[in-house]
């Protein structure tokens, strides 16, 4: 069985760094530790998920490919059976933000040991970028993609240890580089969300009710944010 990716995926196996061991935290159905393998990307994988249903999907997925010696499977609640230099690539992605902030900061010590994390939170994603941040780690790398209508932001972070300056709301919100690089995809992200803002805006106008005025004021700050952001457009 030759495993094709969904293009979310295929863009965060595209970051994976070519002879890297790889540790898939929260591997789902196995898919991507397959394709890495399959394509020589990755000499050998651990798949690892904290759910026991998808990780059996997994090993039947790797079964049915005849990679049970180079993609092993794990139940672990993230890193927690993890050992420090069993991989040198961390891929955590298909959750929301808080709950990959949880995982890294939980286990720490072996977070800070890969060499690269590659990374896509679902939700909470300014703040997630500010824990990456505050913790040390460097985005060296993002991209955006839209796949079924839904927008997926994803980054390589590689830890330092060195105090990094604090971004802009307007980086951690949309992505340093994305902006600097006037990625396409961003921009189209941007224009949708500005639409939707300008609609909601619309409607508020005529409410009349305190909760009403104060979501009218949130709105038009979103606005201002989006505004500023495509202005690295003009």
């Amino acid at each position: 069985m030759k495993v094709v990716l969904s293009r979310r995926l295929q863009a965060l196996a595209d970051m994976v760094t070519l002879g890297n061991r790889v540790a898939d935290v929260g591997c789902d159905h196995g898919f991507l530790s397959i394709y890495l393998v399959q394509n020589q990307i990755s000499p050998r994988v651990l798949a690892m998920d904290v759910r026991e249903g998808p990780l059996a999907r997994a090993k039947e997925h790797i079964a049915r490919c005849g990679l049970g010696s180079y993609i092993e499977t794990r139940l672990s609640d993230g890193l927690s059976v993890y050992e420090k230099g069993e991989a040198q690539t961390l891929v955590c992605a298909g959750m929301g933000g808080r709950v990959m902030t949880k995982i890294l900061a939980s286990q720490e010590e072996k977070a800070k040991s890969f060499s690269e994390l590659i990374l896509q939170p679902q939700s909470e994603i300014p703040q997630f970028r500010r824990f990456l941040q505050d913790g040390g780690y460097k985005i060296q790398e993002e991209n955006i993609l839209c796949e079924e209508g839904k927008y997926y932001f994803m980054m390589k972070a590689v830890y330092t240890g060195q105090e990094i300056d604090n971004q802009s709301e307007l980086f951690l919100e949309f992505g340093e580089k994305l902006l600097e690089d006037r990625n396409p995809v961003l921009r189209e992200y941007l224009e949708y969300r500005l639409k939707t803002t300008l609609e909601i805006e619309k409607e508020l106008n005529f409410g009349e009710k305190d909760r009403a005025k104060e979501r009218l004021c949130q709105v038009r700050q979103e606005r201002k944010r989006l505004l500023e952001a495509l202005s690295y457009w003009e």
